[in-house]
């Protein structure tokens, strides 16, 4: 039986299932992307790719009310939350194909020897499969397919078991931008299916965005049969404040970073760590913050949180806070945890050999951590093995600087948070992963650096 649905986490209602692809019909999809990389991707201009994920941009653009009314049943994000990740997803997708010529362009070397030249030369490599997660359903799959199918490569996309309705709707937006079948495909596969697929001979490579526990099955099978891997996993983000000259502003800031998409993002800031000076009129003014929003219903504008993606995912949440309790951590919540939604939270007091000194809290619980020097905070910051992004705010640039060097992060901001963009590459060190995508750096993942001399 299938494990795919459209299960609406505010409602508990499951709206419609969808049945798993047989592996007979999977290697149809393996043999169709195989056959576009072969002759479509080898035939096709530079700007014919670039055209075709330019329409894909404008479609989702243009069915941007449809798209975002699926993902709040899917996964319960607030309406217009959506409707922003629609967006970006279309100028993630409209950027590279804006810059296809420039990301493509031959690489003169300069060479020792006289009256020779040499150039890098990119190149698609073949079939790659994506596995996307639930909590961004449009945006990671734009930052994955967007790039590959302008250089050239095909995409077989997995996406997560509540996203079916939304994976089939970028599907559809690719079919009516033009795609030859085999430059997208859409399949509902299982873990198992997804290893094979990663295994056969015809497929190059292998992105995922999701847990350690997927990262590390992913990584073994692609290792085993020498694909390339990209992989995007969790984050413990930090969230540094040194000094300020304007508390609201950083107390507003670290408020939107947490509860961003109802505190379900990766690189969400998730520890606060406060200068000893700051700490108490920090502490209690987000406290305030945090305990004044209440999880609502997704559809309505202006919402400050939906429910979590799903019951389990709550209880999941629930139970690290009560551990966390238990292992001496001050509590501050308003409400109790009803189906998948789940109250705004604060913890402060927590014990380094506690617990939630080291996991990810995937939902709207914010951790709070005094310090009483740089050193210190970035300590405090670096304990955890995770390493995706972070967040520095000072009124000091060297200092800012300085901080930036020594946090063992993929990404640092400073005094600034929800500040992605495509031009940005996103990606992490430690067991946040490896691989980057956006930016320059995103259309350099899955490709042939091929050397050419002459």
């Amino acid at each position: 039986m299938s494990h795919y649905a459209v299960t609406n986490p505010a409602t508990g209602e499951t709206v419609k299932t969808y049945d798993q692809i047989s592996d007979a019909e999977l290697q149809k999809v393996i043999a169709s992307a195989d056959h576009a990389y072969r002759t479509w991707s080898r035939t096709a201009s530079i700007d014919e790719r670039a055209a075709l994920i330019s329409k894909v941009a404008d479609l989702h653009t243009e069915r941007r009310d449809e798209l975002a009314a699926i993902i709040v049943r899917e996964m319960g994000k607030p309406i217009d939350q959506c409707l922003g990740e629609v967006d970006f997803a279309a100028d993630i997708y409209r950027y590279y194909a804006d810059n296809a010529h420039a990301f493509l362009a031959d690489e003169p070397i300069d060479l020792l020897a006289e009256n020779a030249t040499a150039v890098m030369r990119t190149s698609p490599i073949g079939v790659l499969i994506g596995v996307m997660p639930w909590n961004f359903p449009y945006y990671q799959v734009a930052r994955f397919a967007g790039p590959n199918v302008v250089i050239g490569n095909t995409i077989i996309l997995k996406h997560a078991s509540q996203c079916p309705e939304s994976s089939a709707a970028i599907q559809q937006i690719f079919h009516d931008a033009g795609a030859v079948d085999g430059v997208y495909t859409n399949v509902y596969a299982s873990s198992k299916q997804v290893a094979d697929v990663i295994a056969d001979p015809r497929v190059q490579g292998v992105s995922l965005t999701g847990s350690e526990a997927a990262g590390s099955a992913v990584a073994e099978v692609a290792g085993k049969h020498l694909k390339k891997v990209v992989l995007e996993l969790g984050g413990s983000d930090p969230f540094i404040l040194l000094s300020t000259d304007d508390m609201d502003y950083a107390v507003e800031s670290a408020y939107g970073a947490r509860l961003d998409n109802s505190g379900q993002s990766c690189n969400a800031a998730k520890r606060f760590i406060v200068m000893d000076n700051l700490y108490e009129e920090f502490r209690d003014k987000l406290t305030a913050k945090m305990l004044a929003a209440t999880p609502s219903d997704p559809t309505k504008d202006g919402a400050d949180l939906g429910p979590l993606s799903s019951v389990g995912a709550a209880e999941g949440l629930e139970g690290q806070v009560k551990r966390a309790e238990a292992q001496g951590a001050k509590v501050t919540t308003q409400g109790k945890r009803e189906g998948a939604f789940f109250p705004t939270t604060v913890l402060t007091e927590i014990s380094p050999d506690s617990d939630a000194y080291l996991e990810e809290f995937f939902g709207p619980v914010a951790s709070i951590y005094r310090v009483s020097s740089e050193e210190e905070a970035v300590k405090v910051a670096n304990a955890t093995q995770f390493g995706l992004g972070s967040y520095v705010f000072t009124t000091d640039h060297e200092q800012a600087m300085r901080v930036a060097d020594q946090i063992e992060a993929g990404m640092v901001y400073i005094n600034v948070v929800l500040a992605d963009s495509p031009e940005l590459p996103f990606g992490g060190v430690k067991r946040s992963g490896f691989g980057r995508e956006m930016g320059r750096f995103g259309a350099a993942e899955f490709v042939n650096k091929k050397l050419i001399r002459y």
